[in-house]
């Protein structure tokens, strides 16, 4: 019942609410892994942004003016991650938070010995655990560029994670897909990347992917959008698992690249 009641009411939003159209093209344009969607993904990614900002709460944060397309930019990197899944892998939280620059969380953990310690490290992005999305809009407003760095992916990618509790690089898997598969291609190419970054090689994929599962799960995320051709060629067994979980196959859009008018 509730099931039905929910996809009535997001039916009839979808009816209800448009974007316009100049304004989708220009946002859409700035992303290449947007603007080589084929025809029937445009369509079904909008929708996702339509329903998204609906169901989504955004508030600005330190005196940031906080304007539509700001949101319509967040929610179209947020959806791409879902294209071929559904809304509800956000379900459980509303919130997202938008500052204007990287912010310092206000994080206090406790040692060994029993004293407490204060962050102060600048944050480009951060999600929490049945919490809130944060964001820094400088951070966000530089995503376009195929680097492989893009703090929306990496964020909601923790989203995704989360589902099934902390952010330790084990999403809750589909139907069919292997949970042995999955951790053997994560761990092993884990511990290959962490070796590369501690032999200081300098890499493609942000070496941040080295800190701990969680986050190699994450920044992967990234490079498998911005990069695919990357995680393909250097964890082939990776992108499997994620062409898997994400339900798309990006190498497969690359030819695309060049010259190719938004649909």
């Amino acid at each position: 019942m509730f099931k039905a009641m929910r996809n009535w009411k997001r039916h009839r939003v979808l009816r209800q609410v448009q974007i316009d159209e100049a304004r989708w093209r220009e946002i859409a344009q700035r992303l290449e892994f947007v603007r080589t969607l084929s025809p029937a993904d445009h369509t079904r990614l909008r929708d996702l942004v339509v329903l998204f900002l609906y169901e989504k709460q955004f508030a600005a944060a330190a005196g940031l003016e906080l304007t539509d397309d700001m949101r319509f930019s967040i929610a179209t990197q947020a959806c791409i991650l879902i294209l071929n899944l559904d809304l509800d892998f956000y379900r459980g939280w509303s919130g997202i938070i938008v500052y204007p620059e990287q912010f310092v969380p206000r994080h206090q953990h406790v040692d060994d010995l029993g004293v407490v310690h204060q962050g102060d490290e600048p944050y480009s992005g951060e999600a929490w655990l049945g919490g809130p999305v944060i964001l820094s809009w400088a951070d966000v407003e530089n995503t376009g560029f195929t680097d492989g760095v893009n703090v929306v992916i990496h964020e909601f990618a923790h989203k995704l994670d989360m589902l099934n509790g902390d952010a330790n690089g084990y999403p809750p898997l589909h139907a069919g897909m292997d949970r042995q598969s999955w951790a053997e291609a994560m761990t092993a190419a884990y511990r290959n990347f962490c070796a590369r970054v501690d032999g200081g090689e300098d890499t493609v994929i942000d070496p941040y992917a080295s800190e701990s599962p969680g986050e190699f799960f994450a920044v992967m995320s990234e490079a498998f959008f911005e990069l695919p051709d990357v995680v393909e060629d250097e964890y082939p067994a990776v992108y499997e698992q994620f062409r898997q979980f994400y339900r798309q196959d990006p190498v497969a859009r690359l030819p695309a690249l060049a010259g190719v008018p938004l649909a």
